[in-house]
């Protein structure tokens, strides 16, 4: 099928050439076409340019984006949404006066999720999380990544992946898969370390390795939680399956980790709310890209990633969601892009980037996804008339979205 959209007032992220990923000062280049064109055939871009030079052809469709914006759909790198129930609970909690730590300590947080979903069948949580991926799609979400990490054991674990394979059969959308079974410790392992980490190095691996369950492995490196050395040996592990590294660290505390991540050659070290000097410096020369989650920040009211200061040394940064049902019960990236320009101090231009081949590039697919170049996907967002794209973020509250393509077809 071919489709022809024209009229085109901003056509954004234009590259002639593919790229993976851009960094520091090039964050804030966002090519840009005016009064454009942009043709798709079937599932792929196959040209673009000036309306002064618009072919002459018979599409199938035809589209007339007069006053509108079209660019890549979100590439969201960090997501939970695979997961029972909800925790609207601790939500209330929180606005009493308890902690992320404290609510933990009682039996909440990712152990609540986890109770829940070892008591939900396989059928319910699709049901229950395929709802939340068709959400994501219509808010412009043209590729997401997807953890488990609330079975914290063998069955619930394979479960979980196992909804995410089924909804990445099921759905236009590219889907990657991260296995996070080490995304906190059981009751049952809470002073048996290394029992859980053999579980899951001996029996949850081979068994998704088996079944090519996942593309990636997590770790939640952080106080409290998984440690530097434990974080070290299930990279290792994962290694062996061909398992590359994405990893939580930062989120409160700071104890090396990234460095650690970086000496395994992680894809991605997401969160970085607290970021010191040598952890930035950890981070040059490297291919790990460093992953923020604004959103993440804005509900449970916490620092945001210091995106100034990774972007003025040089590194890329990418924009995920971070959707999960305990700190961000919402996979809404439009809103990510607008609280790191309100809160983070991006601009728009590097909010887009970070959003869409950054976002790309931290879940490995920037070679056919995030930007407006000939081969890649036929991924867009057609917006409403906008004054500008600066609009996206300015009116963060409206849902300025038109119309959403994924693979060449309107969703």
């Amino acid at each position: 099928m071919s489709t022809l959209i024209i009229n085109i007032k901003e056509l954004l992220q234009v590259r002639e050439t593919s790229i993976d990923k851009v960094s520091g000062r090039d964050m804030a280049n966002l090519p840009v076409l005016q009064n454009a064109f942009l043709l798709l055939e079937n599932d792929v871009i196959k040209s673009f340019g000036s309306m002064d030079n618009c072919p002459t052809i018979n599409p199938e469709l035809t589209i007339d984006a007069t006053g509108k914006t079209v660019l890549p759909t979100w590439c969201d790198s960090h997501t939970h949404i695979v997961y029972a129930g909800n925790r609207e609970q601790e939500f209330v909690d929180r606005i009493n006066g308890l902690t992320y730590e404290e609510i933990a300590n009682r039996g909440g947080g990712i152990l609540n999720s986890a109770q829940k979903l070892n008591e939900t069948s396989e059928e319910e949580i699709y049901f229950q999380s395929k709802k939340r991926l068709e959400e994501i799609m219509l808010q412009g979400t043209g590729a997401v990544e997807i953890k488990s990490g609330y079975g914290l054991t063998v069955e619930g674990e394979l479960k979980m992946l196992r909804v995410i394979k089924k909804l990445a059969k099921d759905y236009p959308i590219t889907i990657k898969s991260t296995f996070l079974g080490a995304h906190a410790f059981p009751k049952i392992y809470k002073e048996n370390h290394k029992g859980y980490l053999d579980l899951i190095i001996n029996e949850m691996l081979p068994q998704i390795a088996e079944h090519k369950l996942a593309d990636f492995i997590d770790v939640f490196l952080e106080t409290g939680y998984f440690s530097v050395a434990e974080t070290e040996e299930i990279m290792n592990a994962g290694k062996k399956y061909g398992l590359r590294a994405k990893i939580h660290v930062n989120q409160f505390t700071a104890i090396n980790g990234i460095s650690a991540c970086v000496k395994h050659n992680a894809l991605s070290v997401d969160h970085l709310e607290v970021v010191t000097e040598e952890d930035i410096e950890a981070l040059k020369n490297s291919e790990t890209i460093a992953v923020a989650l604004p959103s993440c920040s804005y509900f449970i009211s916490i620092p945001y990633t210091p995106a100034r200061q990774i972007i003025n040394a040089g590194l890329p940064l990418a924009l995920a969601s971070d959707f999960n049902p305990g700190t961000t019960p919402s996979g809404n990236m439009n809103f990510v892009v607008a609280t790191a320009c309100i809160k983070m101090k991006m601009t728009p231009e590097e909010a887009i980037n970070a959003a869409t081949i950054n976002g790309a590039y931290a879940m490995g697919i920037s070679t056919t996804h995030g930007s407006i170049t000939i081969g890649k996907k036929a991924n867009v967002i057609i917006t409403k008339p906008l004054h500008s794209y600066y609009e996206i973020p300015y009116a963060f509250g409206s849902n300025l979205i038109d119309q959403v393509l994924i693979n060449g077809k309107i969703i």
